[in-house]
């Protein structure tokens, strides 16, 4: 059997032959498991990898409006009490980022859907003591590298890259965010009952893991 990382290479191989499409597909990586309980082995990761597939949408919760970033400040809070309002500004950002002081205030307004959406600002990459031009801008630049996973079933898709990107690039961020995934469950590679690389519009392309 091929090696995993040779694997990915014909995979991808395969998917470029596919029908072209009008936009630039993004590559998704399916991890199913098996032997593995969600409820019992719950897996919240926030991942670093080395290349950028895109720029995400990022809001912030600062005291003072920023020109840097879409700002919510504590005054701009009484316009989201109704559930609605709450659930668009949550399905319009990929990530929110918070100030420090005004954190509080943030979880009591805006956890009941940040919290189960998994978009809470946190301490792992979110909570800012000072909203100034370098804090914001290289938060945002952490935030454009790094992949956030929740397991909520047996199978995990998570997004690895876009069809225009080399291939070598996209298996780098693949190998980034499957070994952390392995480190991150109970019985590594023995829960994972195979991997699946697919384009958007693609059917996937099984990967053997044994």
């Amino acid at each position: 059997m091929a090696g995993f990382e040779e694997q990915l290479k014909e995979a991808l191989q395969e998917l470029r032959t596919g029908k072209e499409r009008k936009f630039d597909q993004t590559a998704d990586l399916v991890v199913n498991l098996q032997k593995y309980s969600v409820k019992k082995n719950p897996i919240n990761l926030l991942i670093s990898v080395p290349h950028k597939s895109k720029d995400k949408k990022v809001a912030a919760f600062l005291e003072t409006e920023s020109n840097l970033i879409d700002t919510i400040t504590v005054n701009d809070f009484k316009h989201y009490k109704e559930k609605s309002k709450l659930k668009a500004l949550v399905k319009k950002y990929d990530f929110f980022i918070a100030q420090g002081s005004i954190m509080p205030k943030v979880a009591t307004s805006f956890g009941r859907v940040l919290g189960p959406s998994g978009k809470m600002p946190s301490p792992q990459l979110g909570l800012i003591l000072n909203a100034d031009e370098k804090t914001i801008n290289d938060l945002k630049e952490r935030i454009n590298t790094s992949v956030k996973i929740r397991v909520k079933e047996t199978s995990i898709k998570v997004a690895v890259g876009k069809q225009s990107m080399t291939d070598e690039d996209i298996i780098e961020n693949i190998m980034s965010i499957y070994n952390e995934i392995i480190k991150a469950l109970p019985r590594e590679k023995e829960n994972v009952k195979n991997v699946e690389l697919k384009f958007t519009m693609s059917k996937p392309v099984k990967i053997k893991v044994r």
